[in-house]
This record gives C-alpha cells, sequence and structure tokens, in this order.
C-alpha cells in the first residue's frame, strides 16, 4: 500500500494534467458557449498555475492551442498578444538591470550605503533595508536579495564575533546586542590585583543570552533584506512583473485609455506607497527582533565596540576591491539616469512632455511609449564600448588588434534574461482579449452587480486580503493575471473606477510575506538558515495587514488626482450600456 501511495505522488503533476481536462470537459459539452470556452480555458490554467503541474510558462500558451480549437479568438489575434508593448517595456527594462548587474553597479551603490548609515543595529537594518528597497525598483528582486543576503551575513558575521573570545574568556556582555532587556547582573569577587572576575557559573548565562539576540538580530536581518525587495518593487511600473501586469490588463480591456497608467503616474502612485510601508516594515521588524530598548538599538550614548568596528571594516574592505569607478560603470549610470529622466518626461500629464512635443499623433499625444524608450537606451548599450576607445593588441593573438567589448552584449542578456515570465505575461494578456472577446467579462460583470450595494472602500479592502492570501502560495504574476480582468467586470458593473480596485489589489500582490514559497527573496533568505516558516509567518502577518492598510490609505487619498478616481472614465464605460454616465460625478467615491 505505502508503493502504492508513493507511486502516486511520485506522478502526481502526470496525473493532474491529464486529470483535470477530463474532469472539466463536462461544462463545455453540456454549455456550449463562448463564455464558458473561456471560462474553461481559465479554469484550467489557474488549476495548472496553483499546482503548478507545468512549468508557469508553459501554462501561459494554452491560449495559444484553445482560443483558435473553441473559436474565441482566432490564432494570428492570440500571437500578437504574446509580444505587446507592456512585454517590449519588460524587455527593455531588464536588459538596462542586466547592464546594471552585469558591471556590479548595483554592490557599488550598496555598499556606499551602508558606509553612510553605519553599523548600529536599527541604522544597519534601515540602511540594508533602503538600499535593497532602491535596487529592487530598477533590478529584479530575486537578483538584490541574492546580492545582498551575503553582504548582510558577512557584516553580521564580524558584529557576533567576540575578538580572540575574550567574552567568553572573561565572562563580558556585549553592550551592542543587548537589545531586548538587560539581563541580571552578575556576581563578581574583585581580586587582590583589582581585575574583575566572574563567579561561577555566571558567564554562561549571558553568553546564551547574548546568543539568542544574536539569532533575533540575524533573524531580522534576513528578514528586512527580503521583505524591502519585495516593498521596493511595487515603487516603479518595471520593478515587479504585477505592475507590467497591470498596465497591460487596462490596455487590452481598455484600449481607449489614453495610456492612463504608465511610468510617471505609476510612480506618483506607488513610491509614497512604497516609502510609508517600508518605515513601517522597519519599525515592526525593530520591535519583533531588536525590543523597545531604541537608545540601545540605535547607539545613542554607547561606545563604539570593536565589533562594530570590525563589521564597518568588512563593509568598508568589500568597497575598497571595487576600486574607482570603470568606464563602463559611468556610462551604465549615465543612461540608467537618463532613462528614469526620459521615463518620467515623456507624457507627465501635468505638463507637455518631450513625446507630445516632439511625437505627437493626430489627437497631440505621444506615439511613443515608455517601451520605445527602454529599448532605444538597450540598444545604445550595444554600442558603446564598455572601455575608452583605443588601440590595443588582443592577448590570444599578438599582433593584432582588437576592440572592447559593448557595454552589454547578447550573451549577457539571453543568460540572464528570464524569459519565461515574458511568456507568463503574454499568457495573462491573452486570457484577458480571450474573457473580453467571448463576452465572458460582461457576464460576469452582470452577476457582481449586488456588489454596488457595498461601500467602494470595502469591497476594496476585501478584495486587498483576498488577493494577499492568495499570493503567499500562487505566483504574484498568476494571481494578477487572474484576478485583474474579474475586478475590471466588476468595476464597470457597479460603476465603480476599474482603477479603484485594480490599483491596490495589483500591489497586494506583492504582499507576500508570510511563506518561503511565496516569492523566491523569501526562499533565498531561508536558505541561509536560521529561519522558521514560524517565524516568517509571525512577523509576515502583521506586514501583510499593514501592507494592506497602507494601500488603502493610498488609494482613498493621493492616487485621486493622480488617476481621476472622483469620476468614472469614459473609456470604461460599456458599449452595451450607458448606466454610468448619469452616476458619473459619484462612482467612485468610497463609501464611509
Amino acid at each position: 500500500m505505502a508503493t502504492y501511495w508513493q507511486a502516486l505522488w511520485a506522478y502526481r503533476f502526470y496525473l493532474v494534467v491529464l486529470i483535470l481536462p477530463i474532469l472539466l470537459l463536462p461544462l463545455p459539452i453540456l454549455i456550449p458557449d463562448k463564455k464558458v470556452y473561456c471560462g474553461y480555458s481559465i479554469i484550467l490554467m489557474a488549476l495548472f498555475w496553483s499546482t503548478e503541474a507545468l512549468p508557469l510558462a508553459v501554462t501561459a500558451l494554452l491560449p495559444i492551442v484553445l482560443f483558435p480549437m473553441m473559436d474565441i479568438m482566432t490564432a494570428s489575434k492570440v500571437c500578437l498578444v504574446y509580444f505587446n508593448d507592456t512585454n517590449i517595456l519588460f524587455i527593455g527594462g531588464l536588459m538596462v538591470a542586466i547592464a546594471v548587474e552585469h558591471w556590479n553597479l548595483h554592490k557599488r551603490i550598496a555598499l556606499q550605503v551602508l558606509l553612510i548609515v553605519g553599523v548600529r543595529p536599527a541604522l544597519l537594518m534601515l540602511g540594508f533595508m533602503l538600499v535593497t528597497a532602491f535596487l529592487s525598483m530598477w533590478i529584479s528582486n530575486t537578483a538584490t536579495t541574492a546580492m545582498m543576503v551575503p553582504i548582510a551575513h558577512a557584516v553580521l558575521q564580524q558584529l557576533h564575533r567576540s575578538p580572540k573570545d575574550q567574552d567568553l574568556e572573561e565572562g563580558r556582555d556585549n553592550p551592542t546586542f543587548q537589545l531586548q532587556e538587560a539581563g541580571p547582573q552578575k556576581e563578581v569577587t574583585r581580586l587582590d590585583n583589582g581585575q574583575v572576575q566572574p563567579v561561577p557559573p555566571g558567564p554562561l548565562k549571558p553568553k546564551s543570552q547574548r546568543d539568542q539576540e544574536q539569532l533575533r538580530f540575524s533573524q531580522g536581518m534576513s528578514l528586512c533584506v527580503c521583505y524591502s525587495a519585495s516593498i521596493g518593487g511595487i515603487a516603479t511600473l518595471t520593478g515587479t512583473t504585477p505592475n507590467l501586469v497591470l498596465q497591460g490588463q487596462v490596455n487590452e480591456l481598455f484600449p481607449k485609455n489614453d495610456n492612463v497608467v504608465n511610468f510617471a503616474s505609476w510612480f506618483a502612485f506607488a513610491f509614497p506607497t512604497m516609502i510609508i510601508l517600508l518605515l513601517f516594515a522597519w519599525l515592526w521588524l525593530q520591535v519583533l527582533f531588536l525590543g523597545f530598548n531604541f537608545r540601545k538599538n540605535f547607539g545613542i550614548g554607547g561606545q563604539v565596540q570593536e565589533q562594530e568596528k570590525a563589521a564597518f571594516q568588512v563593509i568598508k574592505q568589500q568597497h575598497k576591491q571595487l576600486g574607482p569607478m570603470t568606464f563602463a560603470e559611468i556610462i551604465v549610470t549615465f543612461l540608467f539616469v537618463l532613462l528614469v529622466l526620459l521615463w518620467f518626461t515623456r507624457e507627465p500629464g501635468f505638463f507637455l512632455g518631450w513625446g507630445d512635443l516632439a511625437f505627437p499623433d493626430h489627437k497631440g499625444e505621444s506615439i511613443v511609449s515608455d517601451g520605445t524608450v527602454a529599448i532605444f537606451i538597450s540598444i545604445i548599450m550595444f554600442i558603446v564600448p564598455s572601455k575608452i576607445p583605443g588601440l590595443t593588441q588582443d592577448p590570444g593573438k599578438p599582433g593584432k588588434l582588437k576592440a572592447p567589448p559593448a557595454i552589454l552584449s547578447w550573451k549577457t542578456v539571453n543568460e540572464k534574461m528570464p524569459w519565461n515570465v515574458m511568456l507568463l505575461l503574454g499568457g495573462g494578456f491573452a486570457l484577458a482579449r480571450g474573457s473580453e472577446e467571448s463576452g465572458l467579462s460582461a457576464w460576469l460583470g452582470q452577476k457582481l452587480t449586488p456588489l454596488q450595494d457595498l461601500p467602494a472602500s470595502a469591497i476594496t479592502f476585501i478584495l486587498c486580503l483576498l488577493v494577499a492570501t492568495f499570493t503567499e502560495c500562487t505566483s504574484n504574476v498568476a494571481t494578477t493575471t487572474l484576478f485583474l480582468p474579474i475586478l475590471a467586470s466588476m468595476a464597470q458593473a457597479i460603476c465603480l473606477h476599474p482603477l479603484y480596485v485594480m490599483l491596490p489589489c495589483t500591489l497586494a500582490a506583492s504582499l507576500a510575506f508570510m511563506l518561503p514559497v511565496a516569492t523566491p527573496p523569501n526562499a533565498i533568505v531561508f536558505s541561509f538558515g536560521g529561519l522558521k516558516v514560524t517565524d516568517m509567518a509571525r512577523a509576515g502577518l502583521l506586514l501583510n495587514i499593514i501592507g494592506v492598510m497602507v494601500i488603502m490609505l493610498a488609494i482613498n487619498s493621493w492616487s485621486y488626482p493622480i488617476f481621476s478616481l472622483h469620476t468614472f472614465p469614459s473609456w470604461a464605460n460599456p458599449n452595451t450600456t450607458s448606466q454610468c454616465v448619469a452616476g458619473q460625478a459619484n462612482a467612485t467615491t468610497p463609501g464611509p
């Protein structure tokens, strides 16, 4: 019997792939309708994504097979969705991020900031969180965490080590790590020569207490890195994939939206949200792992210990090993800053951007997109040499001249580009288009009309909690891909601005703080040891709730003027009805 169950478990993914389509097959057979066919495809893909019976990217390719066979969309229309403007922005943004990572610019930024903030416990934690969050705004959360965790552990190793084991021999406490409460005073005996010697077994208790405090500080440092990586990603449109899913879904479902979600508008909405959430996360982790003695946490009134000096030297030594900035780093920095400036000023909304002035369409709006800018800067990186141009000989071929390599090479991009995520994005956009074409979105909207009796803020709060819970055990990209089309249909049906529910739920998909499997940064810090699942769950539970509350603050305050949430937009009004026009003025005013 044991062998039988072991065989089933070993072949569980094959069984899921074979059995699930058959179990769901009565649905399209009994109700031969395009809406049902599309619903069958979505349910099947959702189950495959949840169980990971197939790789996520492979599941995302199913619409190319299912939609034409079920007469939902033609194959040519489905395939075009997989390579739209949002995917181009994703590729261009990641190419620039790969260049930053390839030339170690991100490490130089991290170490420089850590040298500034110092190594006092609370400030050290804040420094790591600020650096990790900033880097996660531009490069992948996984790469940022993978770089920052070893640095954090190297610093902690120096802080925890007692020089020449003097603490063990002399039985002294390390004031730097008495982070919670002062331990009971040890009894001492004074020798004739005036030296102080602890009475046995006095040293054992302080050492045990110190080890516990050091362990908790290590846990807090590990969690602060992975949490700030997830938090930092929400600040920019390219910071994490769910943000791009939102932009793509809005463009697919509401093609006349006038580019309402762009880099500038997203940054104005999400960056303050990120800062507030990061501050609360720092305070919460400090209280949970360092205790309430803030004077000691900040090192106020204390002397600099040898361990702190050693830890500071570790950071200083790693920074020194990088050497002076190379020509390649200078070029990458310049192009990176230029990219951000072009993104912000292309179509800012509150003044005419360079896109509106230099490349207008017949309506006077920019015909270039954020993806155009990202690809333009990326192409430049393939052209500009990584060293000052000059005549140098090829070491492998004496007598022959060799040109320096470019800032980016295709080999580097091909190795580090997550092509699977691009397919995952495309699959989500295909689902959104299929829901619209089949009429499933309109049908779902009609079924959700009873929700209009609830206050808008209550609807959004419940949905954020639902998404934040769902994303703990499912890919955040898959979560947003599945939820956003449904939320858009619901908003249309109850005359609620679609972005009033889509924006907060997209941010909530990044609140994966409770489980190691929830997101790659969590898994990375968990693999370094020192953490239990209960430690992460305890810290992440309250942080999830704090995150939802901060998101609710953002969507009900400064997001209103940015996205005009006080009115129901004309571009979101369904063609089949004009019911939302009459009540336009108060359509999205949050309920009490």
